[in-house]
C-alpha cells in the first residue's frame, strides 16, 4: 500500500507563517484570501473534533487486577475520568459549540468494571443498573460512538441493553441485520455546528466496524448479524452522506491502517482496513481509527481517484490520548470547504481525574474494588511465574487444565469428542502468583491479564511438531557445557514472553544448543513417539486462532468450537467450582529444555 507516515506541525503555526496546509501539502495562500474578489474577506470557521478509542471498560486511573492505581513502564495513566478533564480544556479553549467528540468502539469490555455489570450485577436485569461507561460518557457528553468488535462479547441483549442506556447513537454501517441486510444499527449521525456567518456546518459521522466479528464472536451473532467489508460500505454511504448535504465527513472505523488481517482468508474483507477506505473512497476528510491499540497522531493517506489527503488519528487505548482533529473551512461557491485539516494527541497523563466523574462512579468502583478482593478458593501451595518463561511451573499448567477440561466439555458427544485435547498457555506475567491459603479473585485473574477467548482448533502430530519448532525460537542458542543465566536465556530476537506457548498433554524436551527448527526432540503422546498424521484438538486462545504471533497451521485450521468468554474468568469459574487448588492434582513436567540429552535445570 503506498501509504507514507507524515508528522506536522501545528496547524495554527503554519497559518501564521503566512500558509494553508490542504491535506498536509502547504501551499501558498491566495492574495485576495482564496480567491474571493472585491476585497471583501471570506466567510472561516473552524471546529474540532475530539476522539477516543478502545476504552475497555476504563473510567478510573486504577488496575483492577493490582488493586493499586495504574501504572505502565512510560507512567501512562487510563480512563475517562481523565479524558473527561482534557475534554473540559478543549472545550473551554475552542467553545463547546465548536467541538464534537466521538469514539471507534471498544467500550463495554476489558476491566472487571466493564465484566461486574455485564455479568455479576447485569444491565440486562429487570430493573438492573446503568453501565458505568454509558453514564461517564453520557455525563462528559460524547455525540457518537462506533461500535467495536469487543461490544459484542457479552451478546447482543447486553449491547442493545447499552446502546438503549446511552444518550448519543451507536454507529455500524456495516453491522448489517443477516435477515433484512439493512444496518441493525444507525449507519451515521449529522451533526450541525453554528457559525457566526449564519450557514451551518453539516458534520457527518459514519461508523464502521470490524469484520472479525463474524469469526470472534461467531457464537453471538452467527445467523442474526453479517458485517460486509468497511471499504465496501463506506463507498455506499459516503455519497449518501454528501448528496444530504453534509459538509465534512467524518468516519469513526473500529479497524486499524495497516491493511492487514490477523484471520488470513477465513472472511474476504479486510481486518485493518482504515487506510484503504481513506485510499479507495472519494469524499472523507478524516478517519478516527481504532482497533490496533496503537498510537497515531497524524497520519495523511493519499485517496487514489481525487488526490485529496485523508487525515487519519488513532489515539492510544483505554484513554490514554485523546485525538484532536481540526478542521478550517472556508465558505466557496455557496457551500463550506474544507481548507485544513490536521489530529494531534493530548495525553491522559498531564492531567487530574475529572472530580464529577469520579464522584458519579464512586460506587460502581468501591463495589467492583470489594468483588475483585473475594475470596473464592483456596491454594495448597503457592505458586509463582517467575520462572514459567524457562521451567514447566504448576501455575502454567493451571492455566492449560481450564482450558483442556473447558474444551472437552464443549465438544463432549459430538464428533470430535474421542480425540485428545491439548491445550497452549504463555507466561504473561513474571510476577503473576498464586498465593498458599485464601485465593481471590484477582488473583485468579492476574494470571490472564489479556482479555482472550478459548478456541478448539483441529491439527495433527505433524503441525503441532512445528507448532513447538516454532514456539522454541524463544530461546537462545546455548552449546552444550556453556553456562546459562537464565536472565539472558529467553526473548531471542525480541520475541516477547506471550509470544512462547508451552503445550500440555504431550511430553517433549527443547534442545536449546541446536538451531532455532530443530529443537523439539523425543516429543511423545502417551509415552509413546507421536504419530504425525494423528489427529488432536488444541485449546488455543483466540489471539493465537486469529493469526497473533504468526504461529503456524492455527489460523487456517478447522475451527471446532469457540466462545465469547474471556479465559480469565472461565479461570475463576474453575476455581470457584473446584473450591481448592491444588496443584499435586494436575501439575506435570510435560516439557524441559536439554543440551544434548542432559536437562539444562
Amino acid at each position: 500500500m503506498p501509504l507514507n507516515r507524515r508528522t506536522f506541525l501545528g496547524t495554527s503555526a503554519a497559518a501564521g507563517a503566512g500558509v494553508a496546509i490542504v491535506g498536509g501539502s502547504a501551499v501558498p495562500a491566495a492574495a485576495d484570501g482564496h480567491g474571493h474578489g472585491h476585497g471583501r474577506p471570506p466567510k472561516r470557521y473552524s471546529f474540532t473534533v475530539m476522539g477516543t478509542t478502545d476504552l475497555h471498560g476504563n473510567v478510573f486511573n486504577w488496575d483492577y487486577f493490582t488493586d493499586k492505581e495504574f501504572d505502565d513502564k512510560a507512567h501512562n495513566d487510563v480512563g475517562l475520568a481523565k479524558i473527561s478533564t482534557l475534554v473540559d480544556q478543549v472545550r473551554r479553549e475552542k467553545g463547546r459549540h465548536n467541538t464534537l467528540l466521538i469514539d471507534a468502539g471498544d467500550t463495554i469490555q476489558g476491566t472487571q468494571l466493564s465484566y461486574y455489570y455485564a455479568k455479576v450485577d447485569p444491565i440486562t436485569a429487570k430493573r438492573g443498573p446503568v453501565h458505568p461507561m454509558a453514564q461517564a460518557m453520557n455525563a462528559i457528553g460524547y455525540d457518537a460512538a462506533a461500535l467495536g468488535n469487543h461490544e459484542f462479547n457479552y451478546g447482543i441483549p447486553v449491547l442493545r441493553k447499552f446502546e438503549e442506556q446511552c444518550d448519543f447513537p451507536l454507529l455500524g454501517a456495516n453491522a448489517l441485520d443477516a435477515r433484512t441486510l439493512r444496518p441493525a444499527f444507525a449507519p451515521y449521525v449529522i451533526k450541525r455546528m453554528r457559525t457566526p456567518h449564519g450557514r451551518d456546518v453539516k458534520v457527518a459521522i459514519l461508523g464502521l466496524t470490524n469484520p472479525g466479528i463474524a469469526i470472534w464472536d461467531k457464537a453471538n451473532v452467527s445467523g442474526k448479524m453479517v458485517f460486509p467489508g468497511l471499504e465496501e460500505q463506506a463507498a455506499k454511504f459516503v455519497p449518501r452522506l454528501r448528496s444530504m448535504g453534509a459538509d465534512v465527513v467524518i468516519v469513526s472505523a473500529h479497524s486499524g491502517s495497516s491493511g492487514t488481517s490477523s484471520y488470513g482468508d477465513q472472511i474476504p474483507y479486510v481486518e485493518n482496513a482504515a487506510g484503504l477506505v481513506a485510499e479507495q473512497v472519494p469524499g472523507i476528510d478524516a478517519i478516527l481509527v481504532g482497533h490496533a491499540h496503537q498510537e497515531i497522531p497524524e497520519y495523511f493517506v493519499e485517496n487514489k481517484q481525487t488526490g485529496k489527503k485523508v487525515v487519519l488519528s488513532e489515539p492510544l487505548k483505554w484513554g490514554q490520548r485523546l485525538t484532536l482533529f481540526d478542521f478550517d473551512l472556508v465558505w466557496e461557491k455557496g457551500r463550506w470547504v474544507v481548507e485544513r485539516a490536521g489530529s494531534r494527541v493530548l495525553n491522559s497523563n498531564t492531567v487530574a481525574e475529572d472530580p464529577e466523574i469520579t464522584k458519579l462512579l464512586v460506587d460502581e468502583h468501591e463495589k467492583v474494588v470489594g468483588y475483585v478482593n473475594q475470596v473464592i478458593g483456596t491454594s495448597t501451595a503457592a505458586m509463582s511465574t517467575a520462572e514459567a518463561a524457562w521451567k514447566d511451573e504448576p501455575i502454567i499448567d493451571l492455566i492449560n487444565v481450564v482450558q483442556a477440561e473447558t474444551v472437552k466439555a464443549a465438544l463432549a458427544g459430538g464428533e470430535y469428542a474421542a480425540l485428545p485435547v491439548l491445550s497452549q498457555a504463555s507466561c504473561f506475567s513474571r510476577t503473576a502468583r498464586i498465593p498458599a491459603g485464601d485465593v481471590t479473585i484477582r488473583d485468579a485473574a492476574g494470571l490472564y491479564p489479556f482479555e482472550n477467548t478459548l478456541e478448539a482448533r483441529l491439527l495433527t502430530g505433524a503441525q503441532i511438531k512445528d507448532y513447538l519448532e516454532f514456539s522454541a525460537r524463544y530461546y537462545v542458542r546455548i552449546a552444550a557445557g556453556a553456562p546459562v543465566d537464565p536472565a539472558k536465556l529467553t526473548n531471542a530476537d525480541n520475541i516477547p514472553d506471550y509470544n512462547y506457548d508451552a503445550v500440555s498433554g504431550l511430553t517433549y524436551d527443547i534442545d536449546i544448543a541446536k538451531p532455532s527448527g530443530s529443537r523439539i526432540v523425543n516429543l511423545s503422546f502417551e509415552g509413546k513417539p507421536i504419530d504425525a498424521g494423528a489427529q488432536f484438538v488444541l485449546a488455543v486462545n483466540n489471539y493465537r486462532a486469529s493469526g497473533g504471533g504468526n504461529f503456524p497451521h492455527v489460523p487456517g485450521a478447522k475451527q471446532l468450537w469457540a466462545n465469547s468468554e474471556e479465559i480469565r474468568n472461565t479461570i475463576i469459574s474453575w476455581v470457584k467450582a473446584k473450591g481448592s487448588v491444588d496443584g499435586a492434582q494436575f501439575a506435570s513436567v510435560d516439557w524441559r529444555l536439554t543440551r544434548d540429552g542432559v536437562p539444562v535445570f
